[in-house]
């Protein structure tokens, strides 16, 4: 197995989808459950083969992540060949960007010596899904981007 496999409740909302994934494998409803009760090793693979495809089209289409703590904000644009970050860091320790409150508190401090904001540029160095899923296993959330555009946006801005 690659990444992870799906919890139960991933397979849930799943269902339909893991339906065709076995009949794509001629496996009908009877011969599932023939399988999971008298091969429960087959079953076992055939749950972790289905789990990286759905997580490798999960990472093949990210193209935002963020993670929250405390006192740091890190966003995350995914493209092709490398990975662009910003990092926000309170380095007043009045914030707690978990909170809604800390959040205002960023944008009503954003530009002053309270904030500290950091961007890089890395390659990968490993396969991208890899390492987009990575991030995910640290905490990383997946995101639409607006978050990391505007903050860009801002920095861009302020140049």
């Amino acid at each position: 197995m690659k990444y992870k496999r799906l919890t139960k409740e991933q397979f849930e909302a799943l269902h339909q989808e893991f339906a065709n994934f076995l009949a794509s494998q001629s496996i009908d409803k009877n011969e599932w459950v023939t399988i999971k009760q008298n091969q429960p090793e087959v079953a076992e693979q055939e749950l972790d083969v289905f789990s990286d495809l759905i997580w490798e089209g999960v990472l093949n289409g990210a193209n935002y992540l963020e993670h929250f703590s405390k006192s740091f904000i890190f966003l995350f644009h995914c493209q092709e060949k490398m990975i662009k970050t910003i990092v926000l860091k309170d380095l007043s320790g009045e914030a707690d960007f978990l909170t809604r409150e800390g959040l205002q508190w960023l944008s009503d401090n954003m530009f002053t010596d309270s904030v500290e904001i950091k961007t890089g540029i890395k390659d990968y160095g490993i396969d991208r899904n890899d390492a987009i899923f990575d991030l995910i296993k640290q905490g990383a959330i997946l995101s639409d981007g607006q978050l990391y555009l505007q903050i860009n946006g801002i920095i861009q801005a302020s140049n």
